[in-house]
């Protein structure tokens, strides 16, 4: 009967193997996740039009005052009171 038994256990083994190799792509490692082609072009053209949106801003070294062309030109710039100490007060 064992005999039988381990027979039947061997023959459903030797079936089921070709059957895995049809099972779908399981990805064993969620953290690592696999792209498909059409993800990576995906990718790339999303991250070729972030490369040129950043080339269309304008480089930071002009004013960012927008009330700096109503000011007179006698008035004093922002910030450019008297110094301040830690706590608020002004220096003598």
């Amino acid at each position: 009967m064992k005999v039988f038994r381990a027979a039947t256990l061997a023959v459903l083994l030797g079936l089921s193997g070709p059957v895995y190799a049809q099972s779908p792509n399981i990805n064993l490692m969620p953290e690592f996740k696999s792209k498909t082609p059409e993800e990576k072009e995906a990718d790339a053209l999303k991250e070729k039009a972030y490369r040129e949106s950043l080339r269309k801003i304008p480089d930071a070294k002009t004013s960012s005052d927008p009330w700096g062309t109503v000011r007179g030109t006698d008035a004093p710039k922002p910030g450019a009171g008297k110094p301040k100490t830690k706590t608020g007060s002004a220096v003598n």
